[in-house]
């Protein structure tokens, strides 16, 4: 029972986590408007890198080989996510990224079965393959080929399914504080290091009102707050079931959208929106014998 508890309460903050990257998404894309893609990443993974450490400091002497190594290999795959992710815009539509990035919760099981042997509950795949249908219904407005933007959202999708199964394992092996701290860390030096060679400008930029709010309430929210919970919640539930509530981030930013910037969500986008949130929930259904059971 208290198991149970663990893990819904666990599936509940990652649903937060889910919302906050909704909610912010629009301050990014206002913000990335005017400043460059990896000076952004810079600032925001910069300024989230040194909240964390305040943070994280007391666990210094804690610190290790392995949770370095952890971090830079989860900080890492984030980052090269980020970055095709990145790319792939330049080349298709962003509703079209949108919907294969989301596609990670398709490959989350079979990587995770295959890499780990881990198995996956019925009505987890089952949810997962109707947030797939979700997706498609609420982000898509275009022709799916497969193009050199498609190709390079796919691995951005693999990658971001490799970095929810390796943080569940790391989570549980070395201290979640200093495993976020170094990600984080590892995170803000790549985009620096590709904002220097790839970005028009990385400091000479518009330091106005927008960019402000973007950079600190996603450092703050959509970063510490996102992946200190990930990872340790991470170590309550499954990478699967992760997979499946984090598909509720295109829809809090479909509703949030609405509401404060005026988007229009058409009854195909809103079917979309319903059918991912019924996956969450078939997620949290267990069968058993007798039974289904909550």
């Amino acid at each position: 029972m208290k198991s149970k508890l663990y893990e819904l309460r666990a599936d509940l903050l990652l649903l937060s986590v889910a919302i906050a990257w909704g909610v912010t998404f629009l301050m990014v894309q206002e913000a990335i408007d005017s400043t460059p893609v990896y000076s952004f990443l810079f600032f925001r993974f910069g300024l989230a890198s040194i909240l964390m450490f305040f943070i994280a400091y007391k666990y210094f002497k804690e610190i290790n080989k392995q949770t370095i190594l952890f971090g830079i290999l989860l900080g890492s795959i984030l980052f090269s996510a980020f970055a095709t992710q990145t790319f792939g815009l330049a080349y298709t539509k962003s509703s079209i990224v949108a919907f294969i990035t989301g596609l990670n919760v398709i490959c989350v099981p079979f990587l995770a079965y295959f890499i780990f042997k881990d198995h996956v509950r019925r009505n987890v795949l089952i949810a997962s393959i109707i947030a797939v249908v979700g997706l498609y219904l609420l982000t898509m407005s275009g022709e799916l080929t497969l193009g050199y933007g498609e190709f390079l959202t796919l691995i951005c999708a693999f990658l971001f399914a490799l970095h929810i199964i390796f943080t569940g394992k790391f989570s549980k092996e070395v201290n979640v504080y200093l495993l976020v701290l170094f990600q984080l860390i590892t995170v803000s030096i790549l985009s620096l290091a590709f904002s220097l060679v790839l970005d028009d400008t990385t400091f000479n930029l518009n330091y106005d009102y927008t960019f402000f709010k973007a950079v600190i309430v996603t450092a703050v929210f959509a970063t510490v707050y996102a992946f200190l919970i990930q990872t340790y919640m991470q170590q309550f539930t499954t990478a699967t079931k992760t997979a499946v509530i984090f598909t509720m981030e295109p829809v809090s930013a479909s509703i949030y959208g609405y509401f404060a910037g005026g988007e229009i969500l058409t009854s195909i986008q809103i079917l979309g929106a319903i059918l991912i949130i019924c996956a969450t929930l078939v997620a949290e259904l267990k069968f058993s014998k007798k039974g289904l059971k909550t």
